[in-house]
């Protein structure tokens, strides 16, 4: 018996060592970058039926109508509930004129409910505020991280529905600085293009997949090793047609964890390409020091404080005069 027992003690640790071989083969294969696809097809996200078409009731909705004010340019800015500081910044800054170069603007907040459901105290201050400033849009889901592609969806399902009429849609970010007059001026440059999809591009980016949860991707979710092309978060504009035509799309393409990712997606699938800013110093994806003659040019920069938004609003507003 003692003879029988060491012979099988190698045999159990021959049993062993296969196991932790085989599992971290198959680690490798399904987790290591050569797993990844190469060519990035975005078809592969594209269902022929609007399986994914949930358009969701609002809970609350922007008292202006497009019908009376017709806007231009309609900004819709990603917000959280508990961000009042940040809408009451842009409220008195980038956000307080509706008019530049005789062009109407119309700029309100997206919000999904408060992550605890059962404080009634913050939904009940949510809904005060809408019902002092009118410019909220909210919907019916979970106000996280990983559910900013329903807040995008909304905002296009919002704008389809009612504010087709306008010329231009724009998405943004409550931490984000716009020289809204710079950004009027673009677009009427680009006022008789078609399929205008422009902002920061994002190019030959890589699918991250290492330990940082807020930019992780699962190969389950996004088999590709690249992005397509696609315009940062930070804000992106569309033409007011194609960003029907996009939302139409969304019913038949599958939610992705990258809101700006998503539409990417979209718009490569309607053969749509960026229209590149001429100038390179028009977009910041991240946030750059108050430079007057910069923040004269520039037409978003993205990472400000609700305090910074204002003291550089102050200080561009203030010195018109002088040169650089």
């Amino acid at each position: 018996v003692l003879i029988s027992a060491l012979c099988m003690r190698p045999l159990k640790w021959i049993f062993v060592c296969l196991v932790v071989f085989s599992t971290i083969t198959v680690w490798y294969i399904t987790s290591s970058p050569r797993a990844a696809l190469e060519t990035v097809n975005p078809l592969y996200f594209y269902e022929y039926e609007p399986v994914h078409r949930q358009p969701r009731p609002f809970t609350l909705r922007a008292r202006p109508t497009c019908s009376d004010l017709r806007p231009f340019l309609v900004i819709l800015v990603a917000s959280s509930p508990g961000d009042l500081k940040a809408r009451q910044a842009i409220r008195i800054t980038w956000g307080s004129q509706d008019s530049w170069w005789g062009q109407r603007i119309l700029t309100l907040f997206l919000l999904g409910q408060d992550t605890q459901r059962e404080d009634r105290v913050a939904a009940l201050a949510v809904e005060d505020e809408s019902i002092l400033y009118g410019d909220i849009i909210r919907q019916d889901f979970v106000d996280t991280y990983d559910n900013l592609t329903l807040k995008t969806i909304m905002a296009f399902q919002w704008f389809s529905e009612f504010c087709s009429s306008a010329r231009f849609f724009m998405k943004t970010d409550a931490d984000v600085f716009i020289n809204t007059p710079n950004l009027v001026q673009l677009l009427l440059q680009l006022n008789s293009s078609e399929n205008v999809f422009t902002g920061y591009p994002l190019i030959d980016n890589f699918a991250y997949r290492g330990s940082d949860r807020k930019r992780f991707i699962s190969y389950q979710e996004y088999p590709f090793r690249l992005y397509p092309p696609y315009c940062s978060g930070l804000g992106y504009i569309l033409d007011g047609k194609l960003a029907l035509r996009t939302y139409e799309l969304m019913s038949h393409v599958r939610p992705l964890k990258f809101e700006d990712v998503y539409v990417g997606i979209c718009l490569n699938i309607l053969k749509v390409n960026i229209t590149l800013p001429q100038d390179a110093e028009q977009f910041f994806l991240y946030k750059i020091d108050f430079d007057i003659c910069k923040y004269r040019r520039l037409i978003a920069v993205h990472g400000l404080t609700s305090s910074e938004l204002i003291q550089f609003w102050q200080d561009l507003s203030a010195n018109t005069s002088k040169p650089c």
